[in-house]
């Protein structure tokens, strides 16, 4: 019997077509450089061009905005739910239960068609930024702030977060960090809720399971990890021989590497400029400073590079947003392509179920129970 081919962790393996995403040839969404994107449209746009396949005219575009607008809010009984959850409840935690229980009250919960499955990504496009609003100031002590329908995805979220409007270039910098985040072709929570709806099962359940897998240190969980990096370095001055020995003891310095990018990831150096741009608006680029220093040894010593994490968790923290929000903004981005991903996989399905490399014992014969 031959060998099956076993390639650890699937690297390499092709599982799949997508028309949503590639990686080759530099990160796209659809046919589109991500770094275009960035530059050229706001994340309204790159949410619809995830769902309907192509960039919206303006029209289109401010009738996607406002129904997307009008499904900002959740069923009394799940902000009743967020309020009774254990104060200890981190903020991801808490969306992928609010994602969950939000299926019970979308009617179009066990319609796997494509319309409804539209209907069901738009409106948790609409929701999962209320979902972590509203449990933040719950658990904060802060009345519950109502979304407004005239502001863009970034600026209502920053809006219902604080309570009053953020400034013009923190809802860009956001904005621009959700584009760069929206999408990432068969990374780990996208290929989890493929595999789930490969069952038939339904939307609600794939994000939630991508969610589960967002959470993870070794997926979205990166990003919150930047500032434990920087603050241990302690600054520039000392950055240098803190990331040396932080690697003669082979610490996973998080921030950098990626299984796909090996000379670096483009969307690190977009958010990079918006990161320093938030440090030193803020007064402070002490972070920005110690940044560049561990950067510069991780290349020279292991040839290693940033990837989106580590610009993102310091412009989250110099836009004063607390760590354990860093994961569900990702997953406020990811939303619209993990319901690409997922209206592709149901619209020409195949069951997801791959074969084992077995490392057990040799077949074995069951002895009576006596005699063992």
């Amino acid at each position: 019997m031959t060998t099956p081919a076993y390639s650890p962790g699937l690297e390499g393996v092709v599982a799949g077509e997508t028309a949503v995403c590639t990686v080759e040839g530099g990160l796209s969404y659809r046919g589109y450089a991500v770094g275009d994107l960035a530059e050229h449209c706001s994340f309204d746009e790159v949410a619809f061009l995830l769902l309907h396949g192509e960039l919206p005219g303006a029209a289109r575009l401010k009738e996607f905005n406002t129904g997307v607008a009008a499904a900002r809010r959740l069923p009394p009984p799940l902000k009743e739910l967020l309020a009774a959850l254990p104060k200890w409840t981190t903020p991801l935690d808490a969306l992928r239960t609010a994602v969950s229980a939000l299926g019970h009250f979308d009617q179009d919960a066990a319609d796997n068609s494509h319309d409804a499955n539209l209907r069901k990504s738009e409106r948790l496009l609409a929701q999962i930024p209320v979902a972590i609003a509203d449990h933040y100031r719950l658990v904060k002590g802060l009345p519950q702030v109502l979304a407004r329908q005239d502001l863009s995805h970034a600026a209502n979220f920053l809006y219902m977060l604080r309570g009053a409007e953020a400034s013009p270039e923190e809802v860009k910098a956001l904005d621009v960090s959700l584009i760069l985040y929206a999408e990432h072709e068969f990374n780990a929570s996208t290929f989890a809720a493929r595999v789930i709806v490969s069952t038939l099962s339904d939307l609600h359940s794939g994000v939630t399971g991508a969610i589960g897998a967002l959470k993870g240190p070794l997926h979205g969980g990166a990003n919150e990890k930047v500032m434990d990096i920087l603050l241990a370095a302690g600054g520039k001055d000392g950055a240098e021989e803190w990331t040396r020995a932080a690697l003669a003891r082979k610490e996973r310095i998080m921030g950098f590497g990626h299984r796909v990018y090996k000379t670096g990831d483009v969307r690190a150096g977009i958010l990079k400029a918006h990161a320093r741009a938030a440090a030193e608006a803020a007064g402070d680029a002490t972070w920005e400073d110690t940044a560049d220093v561990i950067e510069r040894v991780m290349a020279a010593e292991k040839n290693m590079y940033p990837n989106l994490d580590w610009p993102a968790g310091r412009l989250y923290h110099a836009m004063k947003l607390e760590i354990p929000l860093f994961t569900p903004i990702f997953a406020m981005a990811r939303i619209a392509g993990w319901s690409a991903h997922i209206m592709e996989q149901l619209e020409n399905n195949r069951l997801i179920r791959p074969r084992a490399l077995y490392k057990g014992p040799d077949r074995r014969t069951v002895k009576p129970i006596a005699e063992r």
